[in-house]
């Protein structure tokens, strides 16, 4: 490693982070047919066109990977988590994935997952200082 330098990057660009997504996805390819890595994510907006709600994923082989859900507090409790969670299952589902996965913090939402069908199956305690990470996934 003479010539080359070793940095920390606390900021990197999307650009660098794309670089290690499809460097990853050349090496999946040789092989699997398919690289994966495809990005989805589903939106809720008010009359103004102003997000009040998303979920985004990415659709790995026959996974969903849920990322980030999200709905403003003022809109919580009416069911749009529900309609997100499952318009980004279905939309998976019409992609060809069979699973899904998603993780939580434990103050967060685990009953919400536990309610759409997902099963935890692993737990990473004091994540948070206090709070678990809990790790669902679901048949689709």
């Amino acid at each position: 490693m003479d010539d080359h330098s070793l940095m920390v990057e606390t900021t990197p660009s999307p650009q660098d982070l794309q670089y290690l997504r499809d460097g990853l996805g050349e090496h999946a390819q040789e092989m699997l047919t398919d690289s994966g890595f495809h990005p989805v994510a589903v939106f809720i907006r008010d009359p103004n066109g102003k997000i009040v709600g998303g979920v985004s994923g990415t659709m790995n082989w026959s996974w969903l990977a849920i990322n980030l859900l999200w709905v403003h507090p003022d809109r919580r409790g009416r069911g749009l988590g529900r309609r997100l969670m499952e318009t980004i299952e279905e939309h998976a589902r019409q992609h060809g994935c069979t699973h899904a996965q998603v993780d939580t913090l434990g103050f967060q939402a685990p009953a919400f997952y536990q309610s759409l069908g997902y099963e935890s199956f692993a737990m990473l305690p004091d994540y948070a200082p206090g709070h678990p990470r809990i790790y669902f996934k679901k048949n689709l």
